[in-house]
């Protein structure tokens, strides 16, 4: 077999950190802006994400829950009213002093003197005050509850160290917002949340995750309970890619959300919010990316199905087009994945290898490579993106079905590739996580410097509170490890705390992460 040459320059057993930037790049995903830690999204970028919010926000709208908008200024006194909360995104805040320039006399500008404001604004980090003043104007009587919104927006969170789409200052996200009567109300749509996060990732985005609850110190802000899913990307590190918080009344004190009961008497509601961003766009390229560049599973792809005529800039050409077009016109009357499918016929002058590189290293799912022989033949090329290469020659693995063959059966092919592609991550990620390590000696040599890529462990635990946590945390940190969660459905426990050698009471993942 011949040694494959691979699209990439970075192989991401090399460099996984370089190999990341390079798909992004090379993707033609996203780019720096010229402002630090903000990203330009490119087309084909953003038309994953459109396609994520697309299929979430189905999600949101078929468990009843309406999609609404707020200002992206926040007066500082609304967090100042909730201290866990503002404390928690202090430091990554970013304020309006002044609403209008001057000139300075040198060529520049500067703000007015004359124009500070009374009270400095907050760029939004989170929506929790503003939404809960809202709510407390529009909540009054039972008959108001529950109250279920959801917001797509952009939020700013000051990131000291940022990479793009995982951790930026300015990001996008969708935020979910419910007020409810009681805590079980509340916890309930706290997990519907979780499950609807559990469902996208799995089923759009092919990428298996652990449901759990946080604990203490990973909260959120504010949160009585915060519970996540917790993704592995292929360099063995978590990424946590989607949460669910319980607020309890923290935020319906602090806002004063309260509802007069069918007795008469004043409650306060329990509330609740839930939230996924752009870092999803990371996660997916960490997750399916290849040493070709990106892989997107069908559900998210913004083409399914790219045709490329090699075009000579010949009379002939024309007939190529038309051949190509009656094939782009049969597949666009078919389904996959419950959905009519999205089909490119790209027309664009340009080398046809060059042009079908371009969408190896874009992901796009199935290529179609149509030549004048090829239509002389009444047949086409096909390339399938999640098997590139045929290992045994180590060439890459064309298919040459005639056109109408193509047509009938690329729809099976995507839902296949949707399901290969979970599949794939989902041995990984089950390949890569040890539940047998039951002290810190051992804890400490798995994640030792030799250790490159080491997964995650699954340890039990004595929970922990307060002080004895923050001992915990500490022992961890100094391995570069942080908790994930606890997750849902798993044996309970029947050893001893890792930690404190007491016995445990259940089992929690640890990792270095994202």
């Amino acid at each position: 077999m011949s040694a494959i040459r691979h699209a990439l320059n970075t192989k991401r057993e090399d460099d996984f950190a370089a190999w990341y930037q390079e798909v992004i790049s090379a993707a033609d995903m996203a780019e720096e802006s010229g402002v630090r830690g903000c990203m330009v999204i490119k087309p084909w970028g953003y038309g994953i994400w459109e396609r994520m919010q697309r299929l979430l926000d189905d999600r949101i709208k078929r468990a009843g829950v309406q999609n609404a908008y707020f200002p992206i200024f926040i007066p500082l006194a609304n967090f100042s009213r909730e201290a866990e909360h503002v404390d928690g995104f202090a430091k990554e805040m970013a304020v309006v002093t002044h609403h209008r320039l001057i000139a300075d006399g040198k060529g520049g500008l500067i703000p007015d003197p004359e124009a500070k404001l009374e009270e400095p604004l907050v760029v939004r980090p989170t929506s929790e005050t503003i939404i809960g003043d809202a709510m407390s104007r529009w909540v009054q009587s039972w008959r108001d509850l529950p109250l279920r919104l959801n917001q797509w927006a952009n939020v700013v969170r000051w990131e000291m160290r940022t990479r793009m789409f995982l951790r930026t200052s300015e990001f996008l996200w969708q935020e979910g917002h419910s007020a409810h009567a009681d805590a079980e109300e509340a916890k309930a749509e706290t997990m519907m949340a979780l499950e609807m996060y559990r469902a996208f990732a799995e089923e759009d985005a092919a990428i298996p995750v652990i449901a759990g609850e946080k604990p203490e110190n990973e909260r959120f802000p504010g949160a009585k309970e915060t519970w996540s899913i917790e993704a592995m990307m292929q360099d063995g590190k978590a990424l946590q890619a989607g949460t669910s918080h319980y607020l309890g009344t923290t935020f319906a004190t602090a806002a004063n959300i309260r509802y007069q009961n069918a007795e008469g008497s004043e409650s306060l509601c329990h509330t609740v919010s839930w939230g996924m961003s752009t870092r999803m766009v990371g996660g997916l390229i960490m997750t399916h990316g290849d040493d070709d560049g990106l892989r997107v599973p069908p559900a998210l792809a913004p083409f399914q199905v790219v045709i490329l005529p090699m075009l000579r800039d010949k009379p002939e050409d024309a007939a190529l087009i038309a051949y190509c077009e009656e094939l782009r016109a049969a597949l666009a009357t078919k389904t996959a994945l419950k959905e009519p499918l999205r089909v490119l016929l790209d027309t664009r002058p340009g080398k046809a290898a060059a042009k079908r590189w371009d969408y190896v290293r874009k992901g796009a799912p199935v290529i179609v490579e149509v030549g004048g022989r090829d239509m002389e033949n009444g047949v086409v090329t096909l390339l399938r993106r999640d098997a590139l290469w045929d290992l045994d020659t180590g060439k890459t693995a064309f298919q040459s079905p005639s056109r109408e063959e193509a047509a009938d059966a690329i729809p099976a092919l995507l839902e296949d590739i949707q399901s290969a592609l979970f599949l794939e991550a989902q041995a990984r990620r089950d390949a890569n996580i040890r539940d047998d390590i039951t002290d810190m000696a051992a804890l400490a040599a798995h994640f030792g410097e030799s250790a490159k890529y080491p997964g995650w462990v699954k340890v039990q635990w004595k929970k922990q509170t307060g002080e004895a946590l923050d001992t915990v945390v500490e022992q961890l940190k100094a391995l570069k490890l942080t908790f994930r969660n606890v997750p849902m459905n798993t044996p309970p426990a029947d050893g001893r705390c890792i930690f404190t050698g007491e016995l445990a009471d259940e089992r929690i993942y640890v990792a270095r992460a994202y």
